[in-house]
């Protein structure tokens, strides 16, 4: 059963940042798993508690190697397509020229269109967001081994919020994935029970800010204060596992990942859900939206 929601249909900033000299940390005002639970759900009561309290969920195993095995050669030969072609919905490594990124995957192939859509997951993301969804942004991330370059620590809202116009908290974001997830390669790190708490950040964006910050983040990222406390309190976990496995974590948790030094390169395919009575307003910094590619508008 879907508890009752209201849509926002208002220019009221219920989570201001970047407007203000000094961080602010600010109590959540949306839920986080946004549906009662009952018998028929598509998470047990167990799985729904744990997202609800820490703001993520691991699942080991929910795709078998059967099923990533074309996943992971439509992978390699797009990698191999956009390494001496540019795009815009494709992002490159700092300092570098190696692929870190390629977006709007569920747009423009057919092959990550049909896992978008796939039954299981769909069926998740509508028991967490308590209503049908859409694919606000789609990605597949690489990692290689020996150079991959870190990302720093962030909550998702903040910059969907400021840069997209995304009103509220009722988004969340599903990472599969299709390498061996180690301790030692730049796994996703998040800090549970982070995203109870919204971390208002300073500084005024840029214009056309995403050019630079989907390679490396400077702007809407959470202060040094904010972040200890919120590891103070939460520590800090690095779920990880085979490949198949999928990671949900909800839009306002804290989470980043360290550099690949090791041998081992780590990629994965990274959807975000969003509800269709949570889509996006005219960008709350005041600027022109963001491409497309990487924040639908539909």
């Amino acid at each position: 059963m879907k508890m009752d929601q209201t849509v926002v249909k208002t220019k009221e900033d219920a989570y201001p940042s970047r407007i203000a000299e000094q961080p602010e940390l600010l109590e959540r005002k949306d839920p986080v798993v946004h549906s009662e639970w009952s018998q028929g759900a598509a998470l047990t009561k167990e799985q729904s508690d744990f997202y609800d309290k820490n703001g993520y969920l691991f699942l080991e195993g929910f795709f078998s190697q059967e099923e990533i095995e074309a996943w992971r050669q439509e992978l390699a030969r797009l990698q191999d397509a956009y390494r001496d072609q540019e795009a815009a919905h494709v992002i490159r490594e700092p300092g570098g020229n190696e692929v870190r990124s390629i977006f709007a995957v569920h747009e423009n192939n057919d092959i990550f269109k049909q896992l978008a859509a796939h039954p299981k997951l769909v069926a998740m993301m509508e028991y967490l967001l308590g209503s049908e969804t859409y694919i606000h942004q789609s990605r597949i991330n690489f990692k290689p081994g020996f150079n991959g370059k870190e990302f720093y620590w962030h909550s998702d809202f903040e910059t969907w919020h400021v840069e997209d116009g995304m009103p509220r908290m009722r988004a969340l974001s599903c990472s599969i994935a299709l390498s061996d997830n180690h301790p030692f390669n730049g796994p996703l790190m998040v800090i549970p029970g982070s995203h109870k708490k919204f971390v208002a950040c300073v500084g005024q964006t840029p214009e056309n800010h995403f050019k630079d910050s989907l390679r490396k983040q400077e702007y809407g990222v959470p202060d040094h204060d904010s972040l200890t406390k919120m590891a103070e309190e939460g520590g800090i976990d690095t779920p990880v596992g085979k490949a198949g496995s999928i990671l949900l974590f909800d839009c306002n948790v804290m989470h980043g990942s360290n550099s690949n030094i090791s041998p081992l390169p780590r990629s994965n395919v990274f959807m975000v859900f969003n509800s269709v009575e949570n889509k996006l307003q005219e960008p709350f910094s005041g600027q022109k939206p963001r491409p497309d590619y990487i924040a639908s508008r539909d």
